[in-house]
């Protein structure tokens, strides 16, 4: 063996893997926004999320990076270890769809592809053109890797006696199928490179079966990684994945010889039928597993029991939602993230708001420290956002997930500025009751007025963003010329109050000061709300197209 071989054979793998992630991410890109909402049935039940994850996993082309997702989305609390564990059952599937291509012997094909792709690639007028290109190239290097592989080891057709002990030992390619992925961190990588040893009759399909069951251990050591520094139901779903898949491997090496019997049966291309026990093996373990949802997440929470205090609360300063993993993983997953965490930033903003109107209208002047600790949670908050959504648009290249996530940024903006306009209500009372003023009867219900429309105003946007509702985003927009009208009318009533000498002048500015940053406050609620029609606008080009 030569080093020219060994040279081979790394960059027919590495082009292998190279391809899967190009192909990946320019379907990623093309399916842009829809791939977001796509995350959203994730969290539906154990048959819903089988399928949505094994149709995520032959979207983005990654079994790995659909579990790094699960297992965010346990660590923030969108998911349950029961929606988890189908999402990961359903993974389990959509990855063997690659081996099903790579299957196919058009590889004298690729290049015709490559060339396509790149034309489209450099010279294409539209993104989507580009995309498409750059998706046409990565599919191109699935084969062109193959073929390397299979040029580089062909030397190896002469040296059988290298794998008679691991063709008599079949767990020992369970071990070594296992031991590979572990370290290269790609399981088609392992399965390409089975495929291609079997087909030059190195390995027997009992130990090609075997090989690729160790893969499917392998695998999850992406998962386990991703759970560290998690919470434990991070940890349960990730111990979910490594239990289902080695349980299942046991299972299917108990009964190797009879599995091999009827994989035979499907082909007689020797790589193919090592993509056929791929898809075979993670279609009957998940049909084992399906009905014992509920005993089997139960014994991974006997395992490992739940945490204490794994529910944070609205007030925590730090981000809920914002996993960096997701980033590299799917920007379409990272930028939803970023829409998640607006609105539970909207959300502590609202109550601020709200103890604003306690401690102005019902003198509740214990809720003042409270306020002013708020604020500095909502600008920590942002700054976080702000930093995250800066890292994202960096992997972002689809143009409707750019749209949105400036819309996003743009939007955190606005809800950082009405936790400002909040402090300054609470600096005023707090004036007014050092001072023993306050306002009178009539001001204190045209004030209750004011707070009341202008906290509708923020409630219904916020409540708009997490549902993507148009219709009451519409709500807002209509709110906010009500909420100006109101604030001149009753400015314009204060001040004849202050000119008959019926107010304090002290307590007259105090109020016009309420007045103007609860209309400020309408205002920043009504820009939130377009974030919707933004959205909408999003989603009616792509009905079109």
């Amino acid at each position: 063996m030569s080093i020219q071989d060994v040279l081979k054979l790394l960059g027919g793998v590495a082009l292998l893997i190279y391809g899967i992630k190009t192909m990946g991410d320019a379907i990623q890109d093309l399916v842009g926004d829809n791939m977001r909402r796509l995350l959203a049935f994730l969290t539906g039940n154990r048959f819903k999320g089988v399928m949505v994850g094994a149709l995520v996993t032959v979207i983005i082309q990654s079994s790995s990076a659909t579990t790094v997702m699960v297992v965010s989305f346990v660590h923030a609390g969108l998911m349950n270890l029961a929606q988890a564990f189908g999402v990961v059952m359903g993974a389990n599937i959509g990855t063997t769809i690659t081996a099903q291509l790579i299957a196919f012997n058009i590889q004298e094909y690729s290049v015709i592809a490559a060339i396509a792709g790149a034309l489209l690639a450099i010279f294409g007028k539209s993104s989507r053109q580009r995309q498409a290109g750059a998706g046409l190239v990565g599919f191109s290097l699935l084969f062109i890797g193959m073929d390397m592989m299979q040029h580089a080891m062909l030397f190896l057709r002469d040296s059988q006696h290298l794998f008679e002990k691991v063709n008599h030992y079949p767990w020992l390619g369970l071990m070594m199928g296992a031991g590979v992925t572990m370290l290269v961190q790609a399981s088609s990588a392992t399965v390409g490179l089975t495929m291609v040893m079997a087909s030059q009759g190195l390995l027997s399909l009992d130990t090609s079966i075997a090989i690729i069951l160790g893969d499917n251990i392998g695998t999850t050591i992406t998962a386990v990684l991703a759970s560290i520094g998690g919470n434990r139901a991070a940890k349960q779903a990730a111990a979910a994945h490594v239990m289902f898949n080695i349980i299942g491997a046991v299972i299917m090496m108990v009964f190797l010889r009879q599995f091999a019997a009827m994989v035979s049966f499907t082909s007689s291309d020797a790589a193919r039928r090592v993509a056929n026990s791929h898809s075979m093996f993670n279609i009957m373990n998940t049909m084992i597993f399906l009905p014992f949802v509920a005993p089997y997440t139960a014994m991974i929470r006997r395992i490992l029991p739940d945490g204490r205090g794994a529910v944070t609360s609205m007030a925590t300063r730090g981000a809920r939602f914002l996993d960096p993993n997701l980033i590299e993983v799917s920007p379409a997953a990272a930028v939803d993230a970023i829409r998640k965490e607006m609105v539970r930033l909207g959300e502590i903003a609202l109550g601020m708001l709200k103890d604003c109107h306690r401690i102005i209208l019902e003198r509740d002047s214990k809720a003042i420290q409270d306020v002013f600790l708020t604020e500095k949670t909502i600008n920590h908050l942002t700054h976080e956002i702000v930093k995250y959504a800066t890292e994202v648009g960096q992997n972002v290249h689809s143009d409707d997930l750019s749209v949105l996530l400036n819309s996003c940024v743009s939007g955190v903006s606005d809800l950082e500025r009405i936790g400002d306009h909040g402090e300054n209500l609470v600096e005023m009372a707090q004036t007014l009751h050092e001072k023993k003023h306050k306002f009178s009867n009539k001001a204190m219900g045209e004030c209750r007025e004011m707070f009341d429309l202008v906290i509708e105003a923020v409630e219904k946007s916020v409540k708009a963003i997490e549902t993507e509702n148009p219709t009451m985003a519409d709500e807002v927009l209509a709110l906010e010329p009500k909420i100006d009208q109101m604030e001149r009318v009753l400015r314009a009533r204060h001040i004849e109050r202050l000119n008959s000498g019926k107010c304090q002048p002290d307590v007259g500015v105090a109020f016009i000061d309420v007045l103007s940053n609860l209309e400020r406050v309408g205002d920043h609620a009504h820009n939130i709300a377009y974030i919707v029609k933004d959205i909408n606008k999003i989603h009616t080009k792509q009905a079109v197209k």
